[in-house]
């Protein structure tokens, strides 16, 4: 046999460049907690029954809304149960302390409903804005696909809708300019803590990202905090200018998009369920899309606000955030270079199922 037939033989049975199998998901890295209830059966029945109480609490608080004969004070009742709904949700999937929060969310809805200060209805009002706006987001699942990406937006848009009822059934006396950017602030720090609290902070982005993304929700946050001081201490011509396109697209097309959802929270939504399925930063994109879920929740606090206009600017908001979701999801998922690609390729993530705590 000639030299160069041995290379060759010697060449073709050594094996290339080893790739990272990608057909199996890797392994979820963050310890979870034991099941809260040992028998299976008791744990379907207690999932059943919270799923029963959060349909019926959107079924009582919804009559805030729509025009039904109702007694009025079963309103702020059916608002009272997505609170302690929203709390167990929330509470369960990061592993917390459910005989802490669920009692104390249960403290605060019974006492809104039963001594009817305003201070603690306006609280309540705001825990459960900011409860619902989180519980949206992270009870969703890794999508691999644009149309498994979409479904996740469906249910976390389902999620922030019932909050929105039952901020409108608590029908809570607050500005709501004011309202708006204390839950916007409370859940964007609640959403931190909880990806912090997966390990996403110290594994996922390092310091350096974290810093950042801290910097940019903070002018994302002084961004809201300005256009809300241009509406209400802006000068005449400006204000005068933003009132009248308002009022014309309300008399055009009934309803105005939110630019924060259309441009930040939907999108970081559909971008963030479908990094998941392959990195951890995806919960770091989340993080902004508790700026959509909360504007939504808190779109009907004012009494003044009309539910066909809220609704209508919601469907606009959604369709347009889709659309500029698809497209980021499109760039951010694109597969890397090939020289990038030959050294390593991108793994698929799995996470404990939607029912169950991620830590």
């Amino acid at each position: 046999m000639t030299p160069t037939r041995q290379a060759a033989q010697r060449g073709s049975a050594q094996p290339g460049r080893r790739r990272l199998d990608t057909s199996v998901p890797a392994d979820y890295d963050v310890p979870t907690r034991q099941p809260r209830l040992e028998s299976p059966t008791t744990a379907r029945y207690a999932f059943a029954a919270t799923f029963l109480a959060w349909v019926a609490g959107v079924a009582v608080a919804g009559t805030a809304v729509v025009a039904v004969p109702h007694p009025a004070w079963i309103e702020r009742w059916g608002a009272a149960l997505l609170l302690v709904v929203f709390s167990i949700g929330l509470t369960h999937r990061g592993g917390g302390h459910m005989r802490i929060w669920t009692v104390a969310a249960g403290v605060l809805a019974l006492s809104a409903v039963v001594t009817e200060l305003n201070l603690l209805v306006a609280g309540a009002a705001a825990v459960s804005a900011i409860l619902a706006s989180v519980w949206a987001v992270v009870i969703t699942r890794p999508a691999r696909s644009a149309i498994g990406a979409l479904k996740e937006f469906v249910l976390a848009l389902a999620v922030a809708l019932s909050g929105t009822l039952a901020v409108a059934a608590w029908n809570a006396p607050v500005a709501y300019q004011r309202f708006n950017l204390v839950v916007l602030a409370a859940a964007l720090t609640l959403a931190i803590a909880f990806v912090w609290n997966l390990g996403a902070g110290l594994h996922g982005l390092g310091k350096q990202n974290i810093a950042i993304i801290a910097a940019v929700a903070a002018v994302l946050l002084v961004l809201l905090a300005y256009s809300s001081f241009v509406r209400t201490h802006g000068s005449e011509t400006v204000v005068e200018g933003i009132t009248n396109f308002v009022i014309w697209m309300r008399e055009t097309v009934g309803g105005v998009p939110r630019p924060v959802e259309v441009f930040i929270g939907f999108p970081a939504l559909i971008v963030g369920v479908s990094l998941r399925s392959k990195r951890r930063d995806g919960w770091w994109v989340l993080v902004f899309a508790v700026l959509g879920t909360g504007v939504l929740t808190t779109s009907l606090v004012s009494p003044g606000a009309y539910p066909s206009y809220i609704a209508l600017s919601t469907v606009y908001s959604v369709v347009l955030g889709v659309v500029v979701g698809l497209v980021a999801r499109y760039v951010a998922m694109r597969q890397r270079g090939s020289r990038a690609s030959r050294s390593l390729e991108p793994t698929s993530r799995s996470e404990p199922g939607r029912l169950a705590p991620l830590k």
